[in-house]
């Protein structure tokens, strides 16, 4: 069976494990509740913010989301895709590039130009078809690449 990804709208008793992901993966010494509250704010079917699960054969595997903003130094960029998370188990297998195919599907047909992401590292996103557009700081004071994908490059 093919891995599923779905809203999480629609999935809503995985939301306690994709807090967890998202609180132990980017959590830098954040409260668990900050991201519980995250990822309520994204428990819809349109608008932003939006939060999508994969799921093998009912079990969560990974998750991203689509935000109107994930680096607060940059405000001025919209949207962005976000919280990118794969189950340890299932990397290294295309799941990542599924995730992001979906956020671009979604962004795009909701008419949005570009798509920004920013990471602490390189080499992935660039392969996934981002160019980097520059740098930006992540609160406190953590350096971060930040990309953009043209909807016309989706």
């Amino acid at each position: 069976m093919p891995i599923e990804i779905a809203l999480l709208a629609d999935h809503a008793r995985h939301k306690e494990r994709v807090t967890d992901w998202l609180w132990r993966a980017f959590g830098h010494g954040a409260d668990r509740g900050f991201y519980a509250a995250l990822v309520d704010s994204s428990l819809r079917r349109d608008g932003l913010p939006i939060t999508f699960i994969a799921l093998d054969d009912g079990r969560p595997v990974g998750t991203v989301g689509l935000w109107r903003c994930d680096l607060l130094s940059r405000q001025d960029l919209t949207p962005w895709l976000a919280a990118l998370y794969v189950d340890e188990a299932y990397r290294g297998r295309g799941l990542g590039r599924q995730l992001q195919d979906v956020v671009k599907r979604f962004s795009r047909r909701a008419g949005f130009a570009s798509l920004y992401l920013y990471a602490t590292f390189t080499g992935y996103y660039e392969r996934h078809g981002w160019d980097c557009i520059g740098e930006g700081i992540e609160h406190p004071d953590l350096p971060v690449h930040i990309y953009r994908l043209r909807a016309d490059a989706r």
